[in-house]
């Protein structure tokens, strides 16, 4: 769509008037692999861990020498005692290093083995009786070593309805056990957006946002991620970009540690406003792929719609979703040939299919529900990116207050149709076998 963006409604549409596509209202650019506030490219001829380890470092380890009546020896005589053979070093806890000691007597001299202290062995040999003649017996002590601090485990969720626990979680790996939904087939680990921009400063806007195409989270990056059908992510911060970008998402931090963007919302996936289903009754899957926003607006949260079956589609609600510049915004999905698998359609640019699939997908669908609180959704042709034809029909049923309907290419509206849903009613995007209806 070469950059601009277009999506279901605006909140002026009227009811029962079959509407035109419209957009945002800004030009929302697709970014790969480079900053923001670099000039804009032509998309369409596109191709295409951070670990935090801790280390126990253990502390030095404090020798004394003791003599038989438990007085202390200082080192230095100690030492000299020990080179001159007059002292023999029993009891020592822990050796500097691991070498098997030798098998000896406390009648035998030591061989020197760089510092380390062997334990007493057991001797055949009776030991000697100490006499007032004989030099004592020096025992080497070591002071207690500090207890180490076990690694605090990470907390576990349970699902869409757990609380995520701010700066608890390392970066790397999306956090599923809170709801969150991992892409196999995505470059950067699962996640679905990379922002890196290096500071997050509260009440200030975000420049230089560099988003890369591969890698995973890591600190000082926003990071983005998807959530099951019918679902989206709450999360996403105030400040946005200085020059129209959009960042959404889960910060991680100079530690390591994934925090909320938006505290206030403690859940990272919340349930759209409803009423918006799709079902597949072809032979074959089809997949629809919603963009990330705020994000890249890269086409890659999938409904992979398989035959006989009924899904949710998202319905944002503009009264709490994400607002761009103070304006509403809505959810737009690329609908994919049937057959196309999910990881070649909710992608960018397909290699298998790149004149028909993600970015060039023949149809788009935008749902959303207005400020007035009207619900609705459009189907129109996705120009001029693309030139495809989808090979099925579609047709939106259910408590709706007109016609909209996709056949052979031709839809029941010019430039594609708009339709509202009656309150507390319900629209069914159905995808027909051609010739159907």
């Amino acid at each position: 769509m070469k950059g601009i963006f277009k999506t279901a409604v605006a909140a002026a549409v009227v009811v029962g008037v079959v509407a035109q596509p419209h957009n945002h209202g800004h030009a929302h650019l697709h970014r790969h692999a480079r900053k923001h506030n670099q000039s804009p490219v032509n998309l369409e001829k596109r191709t295409g861990n951070n670990v935090i380890v801790t280390e126990v470092v253990e502390g030095p380890t404090v020798i004394k020498y003791v003599g038989p009546n438990g007085e202390t020896i200082p080192e230095e005589k100690a030492k000299e005692g020990i080179d001159a053979g007059q002292f023999v070093v029993v009891g020592s806890s822990k050796p500097s290093f691991s070498a098997p000691p030798p098998s000896v007597t406390t009648s035998v001299a030591l061989p020197e083995h760089g510092g380390q202290f062997f334990e007493k062995t057991t001797s055949t040999t009776p030991e000697p009786t100490t006499t007032s003649s004989e030099p004592p017996k020096v025992k080497a002590t070591q002071e207690p070593e500090p207890e180490k601090e076990e690694e605090e485990e990470e907390p576990k969720g349970t699902g869409l309805d757990a609380e995520f626990p701010s700066g608890k979680i390392k970066c790397g790996d999306v956090p599923t056990d809170y709801g969150a939904v991992k892409i196999p087939w995505s470059t950067t680990n699962g996640w679905t957006t990379l922002a890196s921009f290096g500071e997050w400063i509260k009440g200030k806007s975000v420049n230089n946002i560099d988003q890369p195409v591969d890698g995973t989270c890591k600190p000082k990056m926003m990071c983005s991620y998807a959530c099951p059908p019918g679902y989206q992510k709450t999360q996403w911060p105030e400040e946005q970009g200085a020059t129209g970008q959009s960042v959404g998402g889960l910060w991680c931090n100079a530690d390591g540690f994934l925090e909320l963007t938006r505290p206030s919302v403690k859940t990272l996936c919340e349930p759209g406003a409803g009423g918006v289903f799709v079902r597949n009754e072809l032979d074959d899957n089809a997949a629809v792929c919603r963009t990330d926003y705020p994000g890249n607006e890269n086409m890659i949260i999938p409904v992979d719609t398989q035959p006989g079956q009924t899904y949710p589609l998202t319905n944002p609600d503009s009264k709490t979703y994400y607002m761009w510049q103070g304006k509403p915004t809505t959810a737009q999905y690329y609908v994919n040939n049937a057959g196309v698998p999910v990881q070649e359609a909710c992608k960018w640019k397909s290699d298998k299919y790149p004149d028909s699939a993600g970015n060039w997908s023949p149809t788009n669908i935008g749902v959303g529900k207005s400020l007035t609180g009207e619900t609705f959704l459009s189907v129109f042709p996705n120009l001029p990116t693309s030139h495809a034809v989808l090979n099925f029909d579609i047709r939106v049923e259910g408590d709706i207050s007109g016609i909209c309907w996709l056949k052979a290419g031709t839809y029941s509206a010019k430039n594609g149709c708009t339709v509202g849903l009656k309150p507390g009613g319900t629209a069914i995007i159905v995808f027909k076998k051609p010739g159907s209806f």
